[in-house]
Parts: structure tokens; C-alpha cells; sequence
């Protein structure tokens, strides 16, 4: 049974920013495994969160279905200067590792946020963007997303 996609949108009265430029703030951050654990054992910037966000083109509840975080909790890190404590810091630097490798396949995040929401054969018809709220359903999306990059579709 076929579903429709969600829509992308986004509610941010956060300036918008390319996405290229967001996503080359933080490559360095997910660049290798090293680096993904000795930034999330640091901690991120609360507004690394808030980037995401904005990046990804996730609805506020999206997010904090994801995230198991509130956006108005994050909100308040961010005046406060707050570091996110390591795991929601890993699962944000593995999620802008997915949306860098999404962009690239399908060429915007606009784009990518549609494919997260239909159904995925080589998930076992799951859809994607249910998967991301673990560390190991970012992975099975980043698998999909190399079958996808190397015609591997079978």
C-alpha cells in the first residue's frame, strides 16, 4: 500500500542559511569515527540542535519525536550556552552525517526530507525517517543511501 509523503516544511523564525553552509560547519565535527566520539563525549552547542532543525526541514514534533528532546528545552539551552549532553550530541552529528550524504543523492534537503517519508524497499518498506530515532536506524538509512548512490536497488 502506497503512502504519501509527508510534506517538507519548516516553522523556524531562524534566518535561513544554505544548506551547504550549515553542513560545512559541522563536517569536520562527523568527519570520522574519532571525531563523532570526542565531539559527542564534549558535547555539542545547544545550537547545533537548532541547525538541525532548520537544516532538516523537521516539523517541531518531528524533532522531538527523533530527538526524545523538547525544541522549547533546546530553545533554553541556547540562551543559557548550553552543551547537549553526548548521547543526543552523537545522534545530531550522525543525523547531519545523513542529511551531508542525503543532499549529496538527491540534491536538497527539501528532497531528501521527501525521501525520508515514503516507504523504502530496502528498509523492508519502512519508512526511513521512523528509523532515525536510533543510532543504528541512521545507519540502516546510510546503507540504503550507498545502495541508492551505487544503483544498488535490488
Amino acid at each position: 500500500m502506497a503512502t504519501t509523503p509527508k510534506p517538507y516544511k519548516t516553522k523556524s523564525k531562524v534566518p535561513v542559511v544554505s544548506e551547504s553552509a550549515v553542513i560545512a560547519s559541522y563536517q569536520s565535527l562527523y568527519g570520522n569515527p574519532i571525531s563523532v566520539l570526542t565531539n559527542s563525549k564534549n558535547g555539542l552547542s545547544a545550537k547545533a540542535a537548532l541547525d538541525f532543525l532548520n537544516l532538516s526541514g523537521f516539523t517541531k514534533e518531528e524533532f522531538q519525536d527523533t530527538f526524545k528532546t523538547n525544541v522549547k528545552t533546546i530553545q533554553n539551552y541556547v540562551s543559557n550556552s548550553s552543551k547537549l549532553d553526548a548521547a543526543l550530541s552523537e545522534k545530531l552529528l550522525k543525523s547531519f552525517s545523513l542529511f551531508d550524504k542525503g543532499i549529496e543523492i538527491f540534491g536538497s534537503a527539501k528532497l531528501f526530507h521527501q525521501w525520508l517519508n515514503t516507504p523504502s524497499y530496502g528498509l523492508g518498506n519502512q519508512t526511513p525517517f521512523d528509523l532515525m530515532d536510533t543510532i543504528t536506524g541512521i545507519t540502516l538509512i546510510e546503507e540504503e543511501l550507498i545502495r541508492i548512490e551505487y544503483g544498488d536497488l535490488a
